[in-house]
């Protein structure tokens, strides 16, 4: 398998794909293309018409949409438990992943993922602050509900963990002021070894984007 990624610094869908692809411990190769660069949409197209990454191609398969992917993945590893196991537990997981998937613009577009960017808070607007309050009600709920197994939203890390990730990074990024739970959530998420190593290779990246630095 192949998983064409961008920037580890800014490409939050590419951490999500990544982050599956790690948790399903199926083998693949790393394909990382550079953003905001005069072939980057050349390079991209190369492997899917969409123009967008993540990109996993699987033999005669492409599949160029991260929730897709992770979809994928969990039916190719189907005991790397990348749903829950228990049926009501599933559902909700799969919910809030699609909400996420769906939503939260505010939230992305006033807090641009940028994992080299030093700790700063950044005034919210109103659609940010109601996003900020979304997920962290997301997150109590999913752990009060569901998160007896272990420190991530449904115990053991999942599909739902990767698409949060992005979330919890620029939590931290633009020092969002979190309760107990959420911090908690975040700390076991920036020590889950797979997350550690994207942001170790993040802050190492020089590419600089823009439009994803702001003050």
């Amino acid at each position: 398998m192949k998983l064409v990624i961008a920037n580890k610094n800014y490409s939050s869908w590419s951490l999500r794909g990544w982050l599956v692809a790690k948790a399903s411990g199926l083998p693949f190769e790393e394909i990382l293309v550079g953003l905001d660069l005069p072939d980057t949409h050349a390079r991209i197209t190369q492997y899917s018409k969409a123009g967008r990454v993540p990109v996993l191609v699987d033999g005669d398969v492409t599949v160029w949409d991260s929730l897709a992917i992770a979809e994928y993945l969990a039916e190719k590893a189907p005991d790397a438990g990348l749903w829950p196991a228990d049926s009501a537990a599933r559902a909700h997981a799969r919910a809030i992943t699609a909400e996420m998937h769906s939503g939260f613009m505010g939230l992305r577009g006033h807090y641009p993922m940028n994992i080299r960017r030093p700790v700063a808070s950044r005034p919210e607007t109103p659609a940010a602050a109601a996003d900020i309050a979304r997920v962290k009600e997301i997150w109590r709920d999913a752990r009060r509900a569901h998160g007896q197994g272990g420190p991530f939203l449904f115990g053991r890390f999942t599909i739902a963990d990767a698409f949060y990730a992005p979330v919890a990074s620029r939590f931290v990024t633009y020092a969002v002021p979190l309760g107990p739970v959420e911090t908690a959530y975040v700390e076991a998420l920036f020590s889950y070894p797979a997350m550690a190593e994207w942001l170790e290779a993040g802050r190492a990246e020089t590419w600089i984007v823009p439009s994803d630095e702001v003050d």
